[in-house]
């Protein structure tokens, strides 16, 4: 009898114990739910593709090729800013890709890419005799110079969007070209640290600054938590960083 009572007992403590487990992960997911900024209509659109731009979902994410001319530019893989779903940055992918790259748009789990820093590898796996640069959005922009830092070979270059390379991602030591562009009214990017992480970059960092632009017009997501309102519209904004991109590309070559 007490051997049965035992055995119920601890059924039950492993049955509460589960549930609980379940109740913890489904808050988790959707708090993170909650948190986490979705795509504006201007985005949903420009997922479509047309005449210019083929875009695809493909296995880690999302591919935007140009239609109809022979890519001999850089591809361009990208990384999404924490809690920010990939298909917020559509809009530069597009720009990007009617100017003549290959580009993907990386989908991390949970919207984090702290948990999908080798994402980069499917896509480069695609076309491994081309040259690829690789960058990201804040968060990031962080896991993409940190996969570039243990993949340097497979790359060109890394730029960052209001984002910088911590210890963990320092590239200070390797030949990739660097690009860094911010907005002049970032309201959510830690500026000391931004500042101090510049000792993990080469001397010869390319350096931009949009000015009147913020945070979350690196992307097309609406206003983020503690951001600045800009100065300046998301179309400028994504005008003045296409230039600097095709500017420091140009370099590449």
């Amino acid at each position: 009898m007490k051997t049965a009572q035992r055995t119920n007992k601890w059924k039950k403590i492993i049955m509460w114990t589960i549930l609980s487990i379940v109740i913890l992960v489904a808050g988790v997911f959707v708090y993170l739910n909650s948190v986490t900024y979705s795509p504006s209509e201007r985005a949903e659109t420009a997922m479509t593709s047309n005449a210019q731009v083929n875009v695809t979902k493909i296995k880690d994410g999302y591919r935007f090729e140009p239609v109809g001319t022979e890519i001999t530019k850089p591809n361009i893989i990208f990384y999404p800013g924490g809690l920010v779903e990939p298909e917020s940055y559509s809009p530069l992918a597009r720009e990007l890709a009617e100017q003549g790259h290959r580009v993907y748009i990386a989908n991390m789990p949970i919207n984090l890419a702290i948990f999908g820093q080798n994402k980069a590898d499917s896509f480069i796996e695609e076309h491994p005799d081309e040259a690829f640069v690789i960058g990201g959005h804040s968060l990031g922009g962080a896991f993409a110079s940190r996969y570039a830092r243990e993949h340097n070979e497979k790359l060109e270059g890394i730029f960052f969007l209001a984002s910088y390379a911590d210890e963990g991602g320092s590239v200070k030591n390797t030949d990739l070209s660097i690009l860094q562009i911010t907005g002049s009214d970032d309201g959510v990017l830690n500026w000391e640290d931004w500042e101090n992480s510049k000792a993990n970059l080469p001397e010869d960092t390319t350096y931009v600054s949009i000015e009147g632009g913020n945070h979350g017009q690196f992307g097309s997501y609406g206003m983020q938590k503690g951001d600045n309102q800009p100065a300046i519209t998301e179309d400028k904004q994504l005008e003045e960083v296409v230039v600097a991109l095709e500017n420091w590309m140009d370099t590449l070559n």
